[in-house]
């Protein structure tokens, strides 16, 4: 029995342990085929990282070129700058008015950029304006040429002679003494009051001997109504003793003669040699000086200029009645304050047309002396202004 069992026993151990070997046969071959099986997973991570590894390496490389390229074009810009670093600094040495820029300096303008000369080009050309001949021309607002100017000057003259035809110097006189006496009056104040106040002057002192020797005091109260009476008595007592003196008591008739009396200007030489002895001359008053400014025919502000400016315009046989026509119109519609344009015969070629008032209606109110209806500045007009409806001032004291 026991040996039964034994036996019984050995043989379940031998088939238990032959059972445990194929067991363990199987595990083996089952772990080896799962190692076989884990053998390709580890190799494909292995292969991930080998490919991001090359990938990192290739962005690198262009991470590294980009960098390469913007350093080759910052060092490019830089070379630039540095080229056009001499263009810059003689373009502000010019704009401050500085001398011009060493020979260094000009070759780099050169090779500056078109942007950079055109920045330089005006400048040059601004600084040869003043030099231009015809400063007037570039004055008026349509950039009239200079033939222009003087076609459209001309027409004015010659439209404001048929407004005028009577225009004359409005001071009463007889004679050249006369005239040269009233012209230095007419400073500051009004040729009106001129000729109302000269009759008891000739009338007391008829010639430059008389006012030579005359009381100043006397003198004084009889130009008191003139204004600055002081002054104008010092002035026609000196000049009619120069007169006296230096002329034998006649008055000359060359500018340069006229023009070294007391209180004689250019202004009052050109209205004695033009209206006592008809030479040609301009009469460049407050009236004229304001007008040929508006008409753009000059841009100057000092006489003697003006009387360049505007003498070039006209042939000189025109001076003196274009002289009148200005001056006329300046006293009867085109004023200082408010000019009437709306009753302008000259209106279309005035480019200051609008600064008064442009109402016809309004601007007839404006207008003065024989253009209202009223009376005229001397108390003895001609002739032709009297025909023309024109008329006399009333005396001093008439109410």
């Amino acid at each position: 029995m026991s040996a039964e069992r034994d036996s019984a026993v050995g043989e379940q151990v031998s088939d238990g342990g032959r059972k445990t070997a194929e067991a363990a046969r199987t595990a083996a071959a089952a772990g080896s085929a799962s190692a076989k099986k884990a053998a390709p997973a580890r190799k494909a991570p292995a292969k991930k990282a080998t490919a991001q590894k090359d990938t990192a390496q290739k962005a690198a490389a262009k991470k590294s070129a980009a960098k390469k390229s913007a350093a080759k074009k910052a060092a490019a810009k830089k070379a630039v700058a540095e080229k056009a670093a001499p263009a810059r600094k003689s373009a502000a040495k010019k704009a401050s008015g500085k001398k011009a820029a060493p020979a260094k300096s000009s070759a780099a303008l050169k090779k500056a950029p078109a942007p950079r000369k055109q920045v330089v080009a005006p400048k040059k050309a601004t600084a040869s304006v003043p030099a231009a001949p015809a400063k007037t021309v570039a004055a008026h607002p349509q950039g009239e040429s200079r033939t222009a100017l003087v076609r459209r000057a001309r027409r004015i003259n010659r439209e404001l002679a048929e407004v005028y035809p009577y225009a004359h110097p409005e001071l009463d006189f007889e004679n050249p003494f006369q005239l040269v006496v009233a012209t230095v009056l007419s400073a500051q104040t009004t040729d009106l009051r001129v000729n109302q106040t000269t009759p008891a002057l000739f009338a007391k002192y008829p010639a430059p001997e008389d006012l030579a020797a005359a009381d100043p005091e006397e003198v004084e109260e009889i130009l008191r109504p003139t204004g600055f009476f002081r002054a104008k008595t010092k002035s026609v007592i000196g000049l009619s003793k120069a007169l006296v003196e230096q002329f034998g008591g006649e008055v000359p008739g060359r500018l340069e003669d006229l023009v070294k009396l007391p209180g004689v200007g250019r202004k009052t030489a050109f209205v004695v040699l033009g209206n006592a002895f008809g030479r040609p001359g301009i009469t460049v008053d407050t009236h004229f000086q304001r007008l040929v400014r508006r008409w753009k025919w000059t841009d100057e502000t000092d006489p003697d200029k003006i009387e360049a400016a505007v003498g070039a315009l006209f042939p000189k046989s025109d001076w003196t009645d274009l002289s009148h026509h200005v001056i006329w119109h300046g006293r009867r519609i085109c004023h200082a304050r408010k000019p009437a344009c709306g009753a302008c015969p000259i209106a279309p070629l005035c480019p200051a047309y609008g600064e008064g008032e442009t109402d016809p209606e309004k601007a007839k109110k404006l207008l003065k002396y024989e253009k209202a209806g009223q009376p005229g500045q001397r108390l003895k007009p001609p002739q032709a202004y009297l025909d023309a409806g024109g008329r006399p001032a009333p005396p001093l004291g008439a109410g």
